[in-house]
């Protein structure tokens, strides 16, 4: 470790590693620090999307082995969690091989101190009984799973997405505490391996950030699975290690048993170990880094990427691809030339994302909400998979996209798309084409004039369209058309 670097970076996770990657390739002297080599890759690779999804994967091979029975198969016998626990350890693994410490300092070139890093001055920290300085420093800690403090709690052993993949036995009964992503995405996984499942949420609906359409096709499809749901409910305490107490939304209480609980219900931030006074940075009143619209805490030489930067104007989103989005406008930043030290805000205008249930939800772009507070008039298209060939032999008819679109004019073919939503399978590759044309201002005559082969999924980014524009033709130009004819 050197006494003095262009740019430290304090966290290994998606955020850390574009920051510390991205800066040392441009030709800068970087320092990268994660508290141990397991860490490396942050909760991406070790409690959240890797593990996640590869165990989405099994649970979905499981469930359309048993769907198969309608065909006249037989498919019998119970899963064994040890030996899919060690299937997602095992894909793990794979990418560990290119996300540890050794792997960084040999292929990129990148010092890497394992350790806990704290400051001791404005541009100063200390690790491992060493000190070293830098230009600026970015803080990519990440976030931690929000606790549920309820009366007898501490009879009960409390799975988080950080240790849930420790289980090696199938929990018979789970019950899963918060109706978000995380929440769902488990409890559909869990309940297609075998469990029986009950998720308790304090909001009206599932996925609340989701448009209502979507959250309750979601629902109906969960509860068709046999997930059990209290919506606007709470637990409001453990009456033994294996019963909850259930206040409904109604104010009547309800006994629920379970095995195994998950709790889901947010994230939370520590940043004790940093000793931030020390550098002149404060936290605001959630506890969260305070924040400018370029990443910059209140000291101008340190900066925050990934859940780490919760607290900036823009908002947070707790996802590896905003780490990404968070380090590329740190980075255009940090090089920008002529003198300037910023000139990028960070703005989520053209962010997605996916929730991997099945199926899954896409929502990118500006949401409804966005375009009233900014005042921007819009349509709101609702296209039905009902009507969809592929759709219909593939047996995904209930699936629906949901686009936020220019007002209609007297040129249909211009129609630009402003944000929207798509409820189906593999609904996060449907919508690709729709993010490319938010962000690059695609036409609805763009889509319409794209020849699809049939019956591909996608058509159905063609299909919106086709109504809308045959029926948007004014009168005049018809005639004209005709007349012309």
């Amino acid at each position: 470790m050197k006494q003095h670097y262009d740019l430290i970076v304090i966290g290994a996770g998606s955020a850390g590693l574009s920051v510390a990657i991205g800066m040392k390739r441009l030709g800068f002297d970087v320092l990268l620090i994660e508290r141990n080599d397991h860490r490396v890759g942050g909760d991406c690779l070790n409690d959240g999307c890797v593990p996640s999804k590869a165990l989405i994967h099994v649970s979905r091979m499981v469930h359309q082995a048993r769907q198969s029975t309608r065909f006249g198969m037989k498919v019998d016998g119970d899963i064994d969690l040890a030996t899919v626990m060690q299937y997602v350890r095992e894909r793990q693994d794979i990418i560990r091989a290119h996300e540890n410490a050794a792997y960084f300092r040999k292929a990129e070139g990148l010092d890497v101190e394992l350790g806990t890093a704290r400051f001791v001055g404005s541009q100063e920290i200390e690790v491992n009984g060493e000190r070293t300085s830098a230009k600026n420093i970015v803080l990519c800690t990440g976030s931690l799973p929000q606790t549920l403090n309820v009366p007898g709690v501490e009879q009960v052993t409390v799975y988080t997405h950080q240790n849930l993949f420790e289980l090696d036995q199938l929990p018979k009964r789970l019950l899963v505490v918060g109706a978000g992503p995380i929440g769902m995405e488990m409890s559909q996984a869990f309940r297609r391996l075998g469990s029986n499942v009950t998720v308790v949420g304090s909001d009206d609906r599932i996925l609340s950030k989701e448009l209502p359409d979507a959250s309750a096709i979601l629902q109906n499809r969960l509860e068709e699975e046999g997930i059990t749901f209290r919506l606007g409910a709470k637990v409001t305490a453990f009456t033994d290690a294996h019963t909850a107490e259930v206040t409904l939304a109604d104010g009547e209480t309800e006994q629920v048993p379970f095995d195994v609980v998950l709790v889901a219900i947010g994230r939370t931030f520590r940043f004790d170990d940093l000793n931030l006074p020390a550098a002149g940075i404060d936290l605001d009143d959630k506890g969260r880094l305070k924040l400018n619209d370029y990443l910059q805490t209140t000291n101008p030489h340190v900066f925050a990427a990934g859940d780490a930067a919760a607290g900036a104007p823009a908002g947070a989103r707790y996802f590896s691809h905003a780490a990404e989005l968070h380090a590329s406008t740190l980075i255009t930043n940090l090089i920008s030339p002529g003198g300037k030290p910023f000139d990028k805000k960070l703005s989520y205008d053209n962010f997605s994302w996916v929730t991997f249930t099945d199926p899954e939800i896409a929502t990118f772009g500006l949401l409804e909400e966005d375009l009233k507070k900014r005042d921007i008039a819009f349509e709101r298209i609702v296209y039905e998979f009902a009507q969809d060939d592929r759709a219909v032999v593939e047996d995904y008819e209930y699936a629906r996209m949901i686009l936020f679109v220019e007002p209609q004019s007297i040129n249909p073919f211009s129609t630009k798309i402003f944000g929207g939503t798509v409820i189906a399978p593999n609904a996060g590759e449907l919508a690709q084409e729709l993010i490319l044309a938010v962000q690059h201002k695609l036409t609805a005559g763009d889509f319409f004039n794209k020849i699809y082969p049939y019956p591909t999924a996608s058509r159905v980014n063609k299909n919106v369209w086709v109504d809308r524009i045959l029926e948007g033709v004014p009168g005049v130009l018809k005639k004209a058309v005709k007349w012309l004819y």
